[in-house]
Formats: C-alpha cells, sequence, structure tokens
C-alpha cells in the first residue's frame, strides 16, 4: 500500500471514498517532500485564508486516482519530471484549464499545449566532472559522452531511471532512436562500472577515483554542498552545462496539474496561479536548488553560481512521447548489464 503522509487527514477510509468539498480548502497529490511543499502552502494559505491539505504519495498516483475516479478529493496534482506529468495525462485523469495569469509566467515549453499541465521550476541533467582529473572544455556535449576517449571514465546511475529516459527522450529528438541507440551504446561503452546508485552515488564514486565523470542533476550539488559527509564529494567535481549540438541544455521539471474530477476547483486555480507566480517559484526553487522560470525570476545565489547555461527548447510534451522508444532502446543495447 502506498505510505502516505498528510498535512491534513482528508482520507478517512479507503482510497475510493472521498471527503465531501469544502468551500475553503484545496486537496493536492504529491510526489514531493513535505519540506519542498509547506513553505508554499503556508504562503499560499496565508495570502487567500485557503486550506491545503497534501497527501504526499511515494508511488502509484495515476493507479489511484483511477481506483477513486470521479469521487477522488484530490483538485491537483504536484510531481517532478515530465514523465510521471504526461502519465496523468494521457490516463485521461487532468483537465486543460486557460489562465492569462498562467501563460504570463510559464513559457510555452514548459506548459502542456494542450493546457494540462504547467511547469513550476526546472533542473539541468549535467556533467560532474573531476576538478583533478578533467581539464576545462573536455566534455561540452551529450554527444561527447560517447567518444571513446571516456571509456572507462563515466559513471551514471541505471539506464531506465526516470531523469535518464528523459534524456535518452531528448537524445532521440534531436538524433532519432537509431542515432539514439548509437549514442547509448558508445556511453556503455565508456562506463567504468555498470550502472547502479543516485546522482550523488555517482559524485561520490569520481570523489573515490572510480570514475572521471557522472551524469546527474544539478540540484544534487547543493543538497551535497549541505551535507557535512558529501560536502567533500561535491567539492571534488565542478558542474559542466553540455549542450545538444547548437540547441541547448537538457531540463526537466517540477510542475502542477488540475484532476479531472477537482471537487474545489475555483481554490485550485487560484492555488496554480499563486504557484506559477515569480514570488512562489523563487521560494520553491531555492527550497531545491532548481531553477525558476518565470520571466525576471532568479535562482538562488549558490546556483547562480554554477554558471549560465541556455536550456534546450524542445516541449517537454514532445520529450514525454518519446519515453517508451527511449525505455526500448535502453533494454536492446542492456544499458544496465
Amino acid at each position: 500500500m502506498t505510505k502516505i503522509l498528510s498535512t491534513s487527514i482528508f482520507f478517512a477510509a479507503a482510497a475510493s471514498v472521498a471527503a465531501p468539498a469544502m468551500a475553503e480548502e484545496v486537496n493536492v497529490y504529491s510526489y514531493r517532500q513535505p519540506e519542498l511543499i509547506k513553505p508554499l502552502t503556508d504562503a499560499f494559505t496565508a495570502e487567500t485564508g485557503i486550506k491545503v491539505n497534501v497527501a504526499y504519495l511515494q508511488k502509484g498516483m495515476v493507479e489511484r486516482l483511477q481506483a477513486e475516479g470521479s469521487r477522488s478529493p484530490a483538485d491537483m496534482i504536484l510531481t517532478v519530471d515530465i514523465s510521471r506529468l504526461a502519465a496523468v495525462v494521457n490516463a485521461g485523469l487532468t483537465q486543460p484549464m486557460e489562465s492569462d495569469t498562467i501563460t504570463a509566467n510559464v513559457p510555452a515549453q514548459y506548459r502542456d499545449p494542450d493546457n494540462h499541465w504547467f511547469g513550476l521550476t526546472t533542473r539541468a541533467r549535467i556533467v560532474y566532472a573531476s576538478k583533478d582529473r578533467v581539464a576545462d572544455g573536455e566534455v561540452t556535449t551529450y554527444e561527447d559522452l560517447a567518444d571513446p576517449k571516456w571509456a572507462g571514465r563515466i559513471c551514471t546511475r541505471s539506464g531506465t531511471n526516470a531523469y535518464n529516459v528523459a534524456l535518452t527522450s531528448a537524445v532521440i529528438e534531436h538524433h532519432g532512436v537509431e542515432g539514439a541507440k548509437t549514442w547509448l551504446e558508445g556511453v556503455k561503452s565508456n562506463l567504468a562500472r555498470k550502472p547502479q546508485g543516485n546522482d550523488r552515488a555517482q559524485v561520490k564514486a569520481i570523489w573515490a577515483g572510480e570514475c572521471d565523470i557522472s551524469i546527474g542533476n544539478t540540484y544534487y550539488m547543493g543538497k551535497m554542498l549541505s551535507d557535512d559527509e558529501q560536502k567533500e564529494w561535491a567539492d571534488s567535481v565542478r558542474i559542466v552545462f553540455p549542450e545538444f549540438e547548437g540547441k541547448g541544455t537538457h531540463v526537466n521539471i517540477s510542475g502542477v496539474a488540475l484532476t479531472k474530477s477537482a471537487p474545489n476547483k475555483e481554490n485550485a486555480v487560484r492555488m496554480m496561479e499563486f504557484l506559477t507566480s515569480p514570488a512562489a517559484q523563487e521560494i520553491y526553487a531555492k527550497a531545491n536548488f532548481e531553477y525558476p522560470i518565470a520571466p525576471g525570476t532568479e535562482a538562488d545565489a549558490l546556483v547562480t553560481g554554477w554558471g549560465d547555461f541556455t536550456a534546450d527548447d524542445v516541449n517537454l510534451m514532445t520529450l514525454a512521447g518519446h519515453r517508451s522508444d527511449a525505455l526500448k532502446i535502453t533494454e536492446e543495447v542492456d544499458f544496465d548489464g
């Protein structure tokens, strides 16, 4: 059974039994951690008087919403990774929403073309490079990662992890399925060890001398620097923002969507507009070392200190459409084997 924590107990019995809609509340399903969400819910409640109930899920959001159907208490979802947002949309569990406020705050590549989901913050999938063993300029593109010069020098987590599947989907977008398969084969041949662990484990491996570069999300640098044990790992590497040749750096998002049943739709729309506001984006981005996306916003000073980059401008829903092909070729090349 999915483990759930909640800021307010509004699920009293089985998942299929919904609490009655309340005039001044909004119910959220989220995969994100409580410490990332609470500053936002507190600020929204302080501004509007609307109570926010959050069910923190570890997995199974689509299945839960499907089981609850039209009786679901959930008004909106807040999650990370385009594949998770797309899964809820593709399952027919969301509804489109028109909002001039959100359109002004969320650039086109970070919102669903049919207005079913909207981005809040981004993170870049970048290269962590050893300060001692990798010179500036040695790796500049994602395509470089398949170069034989990196043989035995790359560490990464599983190729079927959502973050790496999204990156492979981006390779498909720019080079086609066969080009992406060739790229995956090249990256696999350059691995120092079988894919394992999370993004931080790869930086630890660089620190330990097991490899020289790794693939990871930017925000892990902030998390490592905030941990007494892991700070030493972080200090051993620098962040490199590779690009697809002429296309920019791959990014992924956290985002929100309005559920199909939404018993408190008006309040949910108000909260979604609040969350996409520049002030809320900056609060949220700072909490997890991410990048706000509203025009005129800035990331935290620590994050901006990692350097500038140009994000790939492909719409992320397009990348979600490549997910099945990305998984297929990852299995075909036996990337994790």
